[in-house]
């Protein structure tokens, strides 16, 4: 049995029941009883999330993002192209879907980065970063709930964003991050 394998057994925690608590939009909420390693039982609070997907949009060596406020935040953040999985949609798809609906580009090339979870510690979310290169201008189509502008930034700049907290979310970090390994390295 492989270490990653031993160690899910070793910490598996085995739901007992579950009870659901809201069903919104775009997320749910579930309470779940679970029995612990040690015998005991605990409860766990679960948001359950379609999934989403976000990009690394790069035109003449500048990163497009969209600036929106964030009610959770109450404020406005700076981030990349992003939105969730519409049902049966493939994280590819959503991407190119989402490029094109927040900034107006189309992708000559688009290209898996990472794929990673957002709050595993109450979450299920799972974020699946893209590349995408050799822009052209397409149409913005935003929903009718979206209020948004688009910019370009340099990486200096995107870098003296997150030092100002005007990128502060872990998918346009991480994309900055992925940005800079790839000017470095040629690879993401």
């Amino acid at each position: 049995m492989s270490e990653t394998k031993h160690n899910a057994k070793k910490f598996e925690e085995v739901t007992i029941s579950s009870q659901p608590v809201f069903q919104g939009k775009v997320i749910s909420l579930q309470v779940d009883t679970v029995r612990l390693p040690n015998g005991e039982t605990a409860q766990r609070e679960i948001v359950k999330h379609p999934g989403a997907v976000a990009v690394l949009a790069l035109k003449d060596d500048k990163m497009l993002v969209v600036e929106q406020y964030r009610k959770p935040l109450e404020k406005s953040q700076v981030e990349i192209p992003a939105g969730k999985l519409d049902p049966g949609e493939a994280p590819l798809e959503a991407a190119i879907r989402e490029l094109e609906e927040e900034t107006g580009y189309r992708a000559g090339t688009i290209r898996p980065i990472c794929s990673f979870y957002t709050s595993p510690g109450f979450a299920n979310e799972i974020l699946h970063l893209f590349a995408a290169e050799e822009l052209t201008k397409g149409e913005v189509r935003l929903d009718d709930d979206e209020f948004l502008e688009c910019e370009a930034l340099t990486l200096e700049q995107a870098q003296q964003y997150i030092r100002e907290g005007r990128i502060s979310d872990a998918k346009t970090i991480t994309a900055v991050y992925a940005w800079q390994a790839y000017t470095l390295t040629g690879r993401f």
